[in-house]
């Protein structure tokens, strides 16, 4: 599918009495399109796992990113997976009250609460993983095995390129907005 379009409308907006605005196509709109993917799938997978185990999508993925033996801070599993630290700080507070992580605080920083998983969460993990990956393997039967790796290519690029621009500084309009200036 192409991507969105940019074209030129002739009717006023309302608000601010301008004409010839560009039009949004949102079904072509990239951000869009990518969004409404990853809550597809999200929550198609979240489907398999939600009733058998009670955990929610950001439980899950707290689960996945420590499955591998790791320990992280709340501030580093909200990065690790683009969380909202609210968010994150809710599932974790569900899983220490369902006792499927643990909280320690750091060697270094005592500030720092470190987070592993329980031995409960772990066997969920073990569980979860090749229905995921099953999953994985079902939605990207739509493409062949070159489609598979370019697909792989543009969205590590894509993301890198987002990443960039996250890290831009905002422009000096936006920032006294965003300061209620």
């Amino acid at each position: 599918m192409p991507p969105a379009r940019r074209s030129r409308t002739a009717s006023p907006s309302p608000a601010s009495g301008q004409t010839d605005l560009p039009a949004l196509h949102l079904t072509r709109f990239l951000p869009y399109r990518l969004s409404v993917l990853a809550n597809t799938v999200s929550h198609t997978l979240a489907k398999l796992y939600e009733k058998r185990f009670g955990i929610t999508i950001p439980e899950w993925r707290i689960i996945a990113v420590l499955g591998g033996g790791e320990t992280m801070s709340a501030g580093e599993i909200a990065q690790r997976t683009a969380m909202d630290k609210v968010q994150v700080s809710r599932a974790i507070s569900r899983m220490l009250d369902s006792a499927l992580i643990l909280r320690e605080s750091g060697d270094t920083d005592r500030r720092k609460a470190l987070l592993t998983l329980t031995p409960k969460a772990l066997a969920i993990y073990a569980e979860i993983v090749p229905m995921a990956l099953t999953y994985e393997e079902e939605v990207t039967d739509a493409l062949s095995i070159d489609e598979r790796a370019q697909l792989d290519t543009l969205l590590s690029k894509l993301q890198a390129r987002a990443d960039q621009l996250a890290a831009r500084p905002a422009p000096a309009g936006a920032q006294a907005e965003a300061a209620g200036e």
